[in-house]
């Protein structure tokens, strides 16, 4: 039993010896492999609380400072994409968009052990952007396409929960969770396609909050202390 005992004691010993090694490096190179996020709404989108996926689209540059790590981050995703405008019977758009991000912020670490719970906050710049054709999705409505071009750039910060994995000393696993407080100016316009192209131009100041429930990837570090 007392064998047992040590054996368990000194495991646990090398485990934290080990994950200490993980804060002894002074900045970290990571990629987000996936992510799973609620999009700004673009003009009167029906299913704008959907969820999208994404797949390698962010780099992330943190430094160390023992448990708490300054991070750089950005993010960029472009696909196209359908939607129901106005309500499901209304109009269909379908186009390109565009959404990118630049934030700075910090992460805790709560403990040194293998598992590590971190806890932080970004804050930046987010831009997103529609380009695309708007039909008529009513067969008793007479109403003709027209072209939208809607784009909105503002302020966003994030609360951000996560938990890391060190399988290698100079390697982690993260997943992690956040919410986008997003400020932003929006700018729409619509051109009729008829005789004279119709222009119509309105702008928006708008609050949204976008749940990003997970998002995973991997970190390495790098340009050790020691």
């Amino acid at each position: 039993m007392k064998r047992f005992l040590a054996s368990v004691f000194c495991l646990l010993v090398s485990s934290v010896a080990f994950a200490q090694l993980d804060g002894n490096y002074n900045y970290s190179i990571g990629l987000r492999g996936y992510s799973l996020m609620q999009m700004p709404k673009i003009l009167n989108q029906v299913n704008s609380q959907d969820y999208t996926h994404t797949f390698a689209n962010g780099v992330l540059i943190k430094f160390n400072d023992n448990q708490i790590g300054y991070r750089l981050s950005g993010n960029y995703f472009r696909n196209n994409i359908t939607f129901f405008n106005q309500c499901t019977n209304c109009e269909i758009a379908t186009g390109k968009s565009t959404d990118y991000s630049f934030k700075l912020g910090f992460e805790k670490s709560i403990n040194y052990a293998i598992i590590q719970p971190y806890f932080g906050a970004d804050a930046g710049f987010r831009a997103n952007r529609f380009t695309g054709e708007i039909k008529n999705n009513n067969i008793k409505s007479n109403s003709m396409p027209y072209m939208a071009d809607a784009d909105k750039n503002g302020f966003v910060f994030a609360p951000v929960l996560g938990i890391k994995i060190n399988p290698l000393k100079n390697i982690s696993i993260f997943a992690e969770t956040s919410l986008d407080f997003y400020y932003s100016y929006e700018r729409q316009e619509t051109t009729q396609q008829d005789a004279g192209n119709t222009r119509t131009f309105v702008k928006y100041n708008k609050w949204e909050f976008l749940l990003n429930p997970v998002s995973v990837g991997i970190q390495v570090h790098l340009a050790g202390r020691d």
